[in-house]
């Protein structure tokens, strides 16, 4: 085994991706934690999850001929809007079994990457926490600023309702409720009504994850 090769392989162990195979399955599972960093990049005491490490990944994933199924970990507390986003989009594209699990919580971004795999899957003590889009630094106070973010809300509401089976009225009034955190605007959802609210598909964990990969790999399996 080559040294470059080694170097690469130690690169994707760092970032929380490896591929786990078990028997007849070959599964990849990445984890997508902390704050996503796009463009901007953060402080390095911050844990962050690189969107230009991520997206070539799942490239090469979606294109291996060896790797059968995804899993995702996701504890995110929020961060780049366009670039969660974009993740999101090119897991929801995958054609190859996807399947997330949100463990701790899934804030702000981390609702639309957990709807994106084909199946989403939330641990009982876990929340998600859905809130409006809210840009930090300063803002130009132009009527297109205003514009802009509700082009924004509109792409990642339509992305949720599109992605899950929450209606997309309640996801409105839990993004815009009022009533609930103290020094904010949206709502903290535990597991059970992420589930309820047709948010997420099912609460689980681990075992449930990796059931549900073996499942439609054999399916696709017996297909061929």
């Amino acid at each position: 085994m080559s040294e470059e090769f080694e170097y690469e392989k130690e690169q994707i162990m760092d970032m929380g991706s490896v591929t786990v195979e078990g028997g007849d399955y070959k599964i990849h599972c990445l984890t997508i934690i902390g704050q996503i960093e796009g463009h901007q990049i953060l402080p390095s005491d911050v844990k962050s999850t690189k969107y230009e490490h991520v997206m070539p990944l799942l490239a090469s994933i979606e294109e291996s001929k060896d790797v059968e199924g995804l899993l995702v970990l996701l504890n995110t507390v929020g961060g780049d809007i366009e670039a969660g986003l974009g993740i999101a989009e090119l897991i929801a594209s995958m054609k190859k079994p996807t399947v997330s699990l949100v463990l701790g919580g899934g804030h702000s971004i981390g609702v639309p990457l957990a709807v994106a795999a084909k199946r989403s899957i939330i641990a009982p003590s876990a929340s998600m926490t859905l809130h409006p889009v809210r840009l930090n630094g300063v803002v130009i106070g132009v009527p297109q600023t205003y514009d802009y973010f509700g082009k924004i809300q509109d792409r990642i509401m339509n992305f949720i309702t599109k992605n899950s089976n929450i209606n997309r009225d309640k996801l409105n009034h839990l993004m815009f409720n009022t009533g609930e955190l103290a020094a904010d605007v949206g709502t903290i959802v535990d597991g059970e009504d992420a589930v309820n609210y047709g948010l997420i598909d099912q609460l689980g964990g681990l075992s449930d994850a990796l059931d549900y990969l073996h499942h439609e790999i054999d399916m696709a399996k017996s297909e061929k």
